[in-house]
Parts: structure tokens; C-alpha cells; sequence
């Protein structure tokens, strides 16, 4: 009889369970209705996001200078130099004489003063600058900080209003810029040091100096101008934008490329963005804007780039560190952009979102749900605010020691919920 009881007690169990699921099921406003089954869900995660142009780019040297000979006032003598070879500063490039030696020599003193001169100006414009640099680190208040009125002129910042940080890093720029200014001179007193130790030597005959270190690309022996072409040392990246990413592109944005001919990442700025397209704009063609990048001083990456090697360029046009962020299928559109928020209550939740950055499959969030809130993916269905949810269990993740921690009445109850809402 105790095997009839068992048998009859699972079937009236049976019987009362089908019973109550299709009541549930068909009952008008049931929640079993409102029920939604989560199979995908992610997090919304503090991340960076980083939106970027991709492009091509060739190698090519940073600048190209040419030398020109006056052939009506001088007479040529010799080249003191071949194409492909290296050079400095101040390296004599070729001979020639000349009746105005003496004024020669007499305007090149004079230059050589006037670029010291303008050292000096720079010397004691940095001076001025680490002052009040040092004014402003004793005396955070900009207003009561003592400033030379050429350097507030110079900086072009109005103290009273900007803040302390603002004016400190004006400060650091424009001694930075300063200090290039600064070097370019001393290059130039270079330049005139050995062009009058030239006169000195050899008074029937007068050389002429690189100005710049470089490759002489070509030299032109029928002496038509330019005589001389030399090519910097430094190498750049040159490439073109199409109308869509000059939108995007912007002079100071960080670049990256990778070159087969270097196995380090290529690191630098966006130096130059030409506004006229390269070729006469038609409504056949479309246009493309030439730019150059300029590859950063860091590490010995450039030594071995080859002039003309191909690279892939990377354009960092916007970059936000450490913000919200959910995949962008999480993001849904009806009126407005919205996401579903999975409650610790079990419900899906609409909520509205104000978008930031977009890119790389990410969506920045500037304003709704915080990191760490569950947020469903593209659902299989239509889903309506403030439904119930079930998820599917994930067996691996199920352990028998948290099963032991459950009372008797929840294992019951849990068991009991899953039926009735599955």
C-alpha cells in the first residue's frame, strides 16, 4: 500500500503543479506574462575609451632645405661635400671667392651679435619666467604674485581670472618654447663661428655651411639653384585625410604606427594638416588632405626607419579614461537611449541614459546606471518596464557547500519560485 500511497501522492502533486502553472499562465495581468528569460547580461564597467582614425602613412624626412649660389657676384670654386652624405650643423658644403670679403666678414659679425643678442633677450625673458614660476610656488594667488608686465603680455593670460595651474603650465610652455628658440640661435652663432673661422683660413676663398644636420640629397654640378638640397635627419610620417576624417583631425592629436621595419610602436603627434586638399578638388575625385606627423624624441625607434617605408597610422582623436561604459548592444533606441537595468528584486528595469563617447563597441555613459549595475544585453523579445526575470543556471558556478547554507524553508521556497516561474 506504501508504494500505491507514493505513486498517488507524486500524481496529485503532478496534477496540482500543471494545475497552478496554467492558472498562473492564463490569469489576466499574470506575472508569469511579464516574465522575461535573460540568457545575456554584462556590467557597466569603468573603462577607457579611445575613438580613433586609422590611416596609412609613408616615412619621409621631417624637412628638406635648399641652398642657392649666386653665380653674377661670385665665382664658384668647389663642392666640399657628396649626395648621401651625413652632416652637421656647421659642415662646409662648398668653396667659393668673392671681391666683398671684407663685408662678408663684416655682415657675419654683425649677425653673429644680433643672434647673441637675441640669446640673451631669451636668457633673460626665461629668467623672468622662473621667477614668477617660483612667486607662484611660494604664493599660490596669482593676484598677489609680482609679474613683469612683458611676461603677463607674452603669456597673453589675464591673472585675475585664470587659475594657478593654468598659469603655471602657460609658464612651462612657454619656457619649453623658449628653450627651442634659444637653441635654434646658439645653431645659428654655430653657423657664423665657422663661417668667419672659414674667412680667417682661407682669405682668397670663402665656405659655405650647413645650417641644419641632414643628408645631402642632391647636388646640382651645372650649379643651376637650388646647388644644394639637403634632407633632415628626422624622420616623419606623411599621409593623407579624406574629407570625413579631416573633420576629426586636429594639429597636437597623439599618433601611433607600426612599421615592418621597426618592431616598436612609432609614437608622435600630428604636426602639420594641410587645409587645401593635394590635388586640384573636382567633383570626380574625392579629396584628400596631405598632413605630417612628427615622430616623438623618445627611445632610438627612428635610427633604422627607412625613407619611404610603409606604415599603419593610428590617430587618437578622442580618448576618456576611466568612465562608465556598457557595450553599445545594450544601448536600445525607442524616443530616447535606454537601458535595462537587472534589479537585485528581480526585475528589468528601463532606464534612460545620456551618451557620451562612442567607439570601440563601447558606449560611455555620462549618466545613468552606476558601474557595477547588471545590465541586459539585446533580449530575445520585447521587453516591457518593470518585468520579472529568470536566468538559466550556470551549472558550473552552482556549489554544494552554498546549497548546505540555505534553511529548509528556503530551499522549499527557491524551489518552489523556480518552478512557478519557469
Amino acid at each position: 500500500m506504501s508504494g500505491k500511497w507514493k505513486i498517488a501522492a507524486v500524481s496529485i502533486t503532478s496534477i496540482v503543479l500543471i494545475t497552478v502553472n496554467i492558472y498562473l499562465i492564463e490569469r489576466k495581468e499574470s506575472k508569469v506574462e511579464r516574465t522575461v528569460f535573460v540568457e545575456n547580461w554584462t556590467k557597466v564597467k569603468k573603462d577607457t575609451i579611445t575613438d580613433t582614425i586609422q590611416t596609412k602613412g609613408v616615412i619621409k624626412p621631417v624637412e628638406e632645405y635648399d641652398i642657392y649660389f649666386d653665380t653674377k657676384k661670385n665665382d664658384f670654386k668647389k663642392f666640399l661635400v657628396k649626395e648621401g652624405d651625413a652632416i652637421t650643423a656647421g659642415s662646409s658644403l662648398f668653396e667659393y671667392t668673392t671681391t666683398e670679403l671684407d663685408a662678408l666678414k663684416a655682415n657675419l659679425e654683425a649677425e653673429k651679435t644680433a643672434a647673441e643678442g637675441e640669446i640673451t633677450g631669451i636668457e633673460e625673458y626665461i629668467g623672468k619666467l622662473r621667477s614668477y614660476q617660483g612667486t607662484l610656488i611660494s604664493d599660490p594667488n596669482p593676484e598677489k604674485a609680482a609679474i613683469d608686465e612683458s611676461v603677463e603680455k607674452s603669456l597673453n593670460i589675464d591673472i585675475t581670472t585664470s587659475s594657478t595651474d593654468l598659469i603655471k603650465s602657460n609658464i612651462e610652455q612657454e619656457m619649453y618654447k623658449q628653450e627651442l628658440e634659444k637653441n635654434s640661435w646658439n645653431e645659428k652663432v654655430k653657423m657664423f663661428d665657422a663661417k668667419l673661422s672659414s674667412i680667417e683660413e682661407q682669405s682668397s676663398a670663402i665656405v659655405t655651411t650647413s645650417e641644419a644636420d641632414g643628408v645631402v640629397k642632391n647636388i646640382n654640378k651645372n650649379l643651376d639653384n637650388p646647388i644644394i638640397s639637403i634632407v633632415s635627419s628626422n624622420m616623419a610620417i606623411e599621409g593623407d585625410f579624406s574629407e570625413a576624417e579631416m573633420k576629426k583631425a586636429e594639429v597636437g592629436m597623439t599618433i601611433k604606427a607600426s612599421s615592418s621595419d621597426s618592431k616598436k610602436i612609432l609614437k608622435g603627434t600630428i604636426g602639420r594638416i594641410h587645409s587645401y586638399p593635394d590635388e586640384e578638388p573636382s567633383l570626380k575625385n574625392d579629396n584628400r588632405f596631405p598632413f605630417q606627423a612628427l615622430i616623438g624624441p623618445e627611445g632610438e625607434e627612428t635610427e633604422h626607419l627607412l625613407v619611404g617605408s610603409k606604415v599603419i597610422l593610428t590617430v587618437i582623436t578622442n580618448e576618456k579614461a576611466g568612465v562608465p561604459s556598457v557595450p553599445i548592444e545594450a544601448v536600445h533606441y525607442q524616443k530616447q537611449p535606454h537601458v535595462y537595468k537587472l534589479t537585485k528584486k528581480g526585475y528589468v528595469d528601463k532606464h534612460y541614459i545620456t551618451k557620451g563617447l562612442k567607439a570601440e563597441g563601447k558606449q560611455e555613459i555620462i549618466k545613468g546606471p552606476s558601474v557595477g549595475d547588471v545590465i541586459l544585453m539585446e533580449p530575445n523579445a520585447a521587453v516591457k518596464n518593470h518585468s520579472y526575470f529568470i536566468t538559466p543556471i550556470q551549472f558550473e558556478k552552482v556549489k554544494a557547500a552554498t546549497y548546505k547554507k540555505f534553511t529548509s524553508r528556503e530551499k522549499v521556497r527557491y524551489l518552489l519560485l523556480g518552478i512557478l516561474e519557469k
